[in-house]
């Protein structure tokens, strides 16, 4: 067993410790004239435990992660972002909180038991708990107004998500869907 998966105060968040790579991921985002573009990338992301936080009734585990990736053929990446996965046992929520450094933070929950191999996490505008906040920019041009994210591990060394990003773009009534999706697989324990 990996030693990620033993440590179980982690609930269902423990098998995510160490670092993973995907190499085709999916990403289907606005293009540069607001239209629709795809592009194929690979990412790495990092995942180190955090010491447990002890706030008054609520202790929380956690994971400080970062998250890198790149257009496949390029060497400057596309997208970071830098933010804590989350547990609370008592309360039975898996939670993440994140900042993209195009200015928007995104504080993402949802309901798991601590032995769940897979989670749904949302996140939306204007709530005072699970909630979204963008730069004056983003919120007049590409405003984020909700926010899904499913994770499901499917090995002890492999794992997949797919995330809407939901976006209400100036001079568009519908939403545009902001989809990504890959397939990580370790690289460091």
């Amino acid at each position: 067993m990996s030693p990620s998966l033993s440590n179980s105060a982690l609930g269902p968040i423990a098998f995510l410790v160490g670092a993973w790579e995907g190499i085709k991921g999916h990403d289907t985002a606005p293009s540069d004239d607001r239209q629709t573009e795809t592009n194929l990338f690979r990412e790495r992301i990092t995942f180190t435990p955090i010491a447990t936080i002890n706030n008054h009734e609520q202790t929380i585990e956690g994971l400080r992660y970062n998250t890198v990736a790149y257009r496949l053929g390029e060497q400057a990446p596309f997208h970071e972002e830098v933010g804590y996965w989350l547990w609370d046992n008592d309360a039975k929520q898996v939670m993440r909180c994140f900042i993209v450094p195009r200015g928007v933070t995104v504080m993402a929950g949802g309901s798991a038991m601590a032995d769940d191999k897979e989670f749904k996490l949302a996140a939306d505008l204007g709530s005072a708990t699970f909630g979204i906040c963008s730069s004056p920019f983003l919120d007049r041009e590409f405003k984020t107004v909700r926010y899904e994210l499913e994770v499901k591990m499917l090995s002890p060394d492999a794992w997949a998500y797919e995330e809407d990003t939901q976006l209400l773009m100036k001079g568009r009534s519908e939403i545009f869907h902001h989809r990504d999706r890959n397939q990580l697989h370790r690289v460091i324990d």
